[in-house]
């Protein structure tokens, strides 16, 4: 349900969350688009621009001509998310974390933001991966997106490890397995959660879709913060719509 007013609700959301012993926060696209960062699948977003079926993991595999397009993208977003500066939101589930009672803040980012604005790394599970990171589809080896981008600017269309495997960016593609022990961990906390607040996701992306509802089942409290109505939002006890930054900064 939704109270009467701006005002009410922001009060009646701060209640909850103060009250939380064991939060777990679920955020989306949503709550970054306040950093300049558009929803992929928002007018004028990514999937606006580029056919997301052509970058399905199986074809990143298979095609090298399909990785160059992949690099070519990346070399218009990667700027993008490593300009981007942590909003009121991020702020104040950081602040959230200072105060106790944030167990863990399962995002479906991956821009790092949580973490730049002063999560605890070991409390942010990425599930979708992040951004920032380049990972060897051989050895597994993981490092800075940074002189890999580079290197694709410089002319290799097609980097590749010191071992000889692919690289790709530690993002889950279409068609990539999810990463197990990370989203293993996500059910777990959704079931173990007293309140489970949502912020800016439109929980139509699965598994993390599936996260509210566990927590519901467990007996917990649902609050959903999000721009446009969601299909949790009669489950709820309580929901907001409006931007991110302008309720949870009203905390």
């Amino acid at each position: 349900m939704s109270t009467s007013g701006p005002t009410t609700e922001i009060r009646a959301l701060a209640r909850y969350l103060e009250a939380a012993r064991s939060l777990v926060v679920l955020s989306g696209a949503g709550i970054s688009t306040e950093s300049g960062i558009p929803d992929f699948r928002s007018p004028g977003g990514l999937w606006s621009r580029y056919d997301p079926s052509e970058f399905t993991f199986q074809r990143f595999c298979a095609n090298a001509e399909t990785r160059r397009r992949y690099w070519e993208m990346g070399a218009s977003l990667y700027p993008l998310l490593k300009r981007a500066e942590p909003n009121r939101a991020h702020r104040a589930l950081a602040a959230l974390e200072r105060r106790g009672g944030l167990h863990r803040i399962i995002t479906q980012n991956i821009d790092g933001l949580h973490q730049r604005a002063g999560n605890t790394p070991e409390r942010v599970i990425e599930i979708h991966g992040t951004a920032l990171e380049v990972t060897c589809l051989s050895c597994g080896a993981r490092q800075d997106r940074d002189p890999v981008q580079a290197r694709f600017a410089a002319g290799d269309l097609d980097p590749h490890c010191e071992c000889g495997g692919i690289l790709k960016p530690a993002t889950i593609s279409f068609g990539q397995a999810m990463p197990e022990r990370e989203t293993a961990t996500a059910f777990a906390d959704a079931a173990a959660a007293d309140v489970f607040l949502v912020v800016g996701s439109s929980l139509v992306v699965f598994p993390a879709a599936d996260l509210p509802a566990v927590a519901l089942e467990r007996g917990a409290t649902l609050l959903i913060v999000n721009r446009e109505p969601t299909l949790y939002d009669a489950a709820a006890t309580l929901a907001l719509h409006g931007t991110a930054g302008e309720i949870l900064g009203g905390i």
